[in-house]
C-alpha cells in the first residue's frame, strides 16, 4: 500500500517562510512514475489546490494565491516531494496535505484524480 507521509509544518509568523517534504513508501522506479501534488484545507473550507508537479518533474503547476511564493519541486532517487513557501500570509493557515497519482497526460488540480494521501501537516501563520 501506497503511504505519504508529509513533515515540515509548524507555527510561523508572516513573511516567514517553510519547507514541506512528503516521503512516499514506494520505489524510486514508482515514485518517479507518479505525478505529484500539495492541496491544504482549512476548518469550514474546501479543500484547495496548493502545487502539482509531473513525474519527470519537467512541469508543475500553481494555485493562483501562492504564484510566485510556493515552488514545488522533487528529488526522486530521495522518493520526496517538496514545497517551498516563502513570503508567508496569515491566509496560507490550513493543513497541508501531499497527493500521488499514477502519471498521466498532463498533471491536475483536481483532488478527486489523486488515489494516494498523506494524513497532513499543519501549518499555521500568525498576523
Amino acid at each position: 500500500q501506497v503511504q505519504l507521509v508529509e513533515s515540515g509544518g509548524g507555527l510561523v509568523q508572516t513573511g516567514d517562510s517553510l519547507r514541506l517534504s512528503c516521503t512516499v513508501s514506494v520505489s524510486e522506479r514508482t515514485f518517479s512514475s507518479l505525478d505529484m501534488a500539495w492541496f491544504r484545507q482549512t476548518i469550514g473550507k474546501e479543500r484547495e489546490f496548493v502545487a502539482a508537479i509531473s513525474w519527470g518533474g519537467g512541469s508543475t503547476q500553481y494555485g493562483d494565491s501562492v504564484k510566485g511564493r510556493f515552488t514545488i519541486s522533487r528529488d526522486n532517487a530521495k522518493i520526496t516531494v517538496y514545497l517551498q513557501m516563502n513570503s508567508l500570509k496569515p491566509d496560507d493557515t490550513g493543513v497541508y496535505y501531499c497527493a500521488a497519482r499514477a502519471a498521466w497526460k498532463s498533471i491536475s488540480t483536481q483532488d478527486g484524480v489523486y488515489d494516494y494521501w498523506g494524513q497532513g501537516t499543519q501549518v499555521t501563520v500568525s498576523s
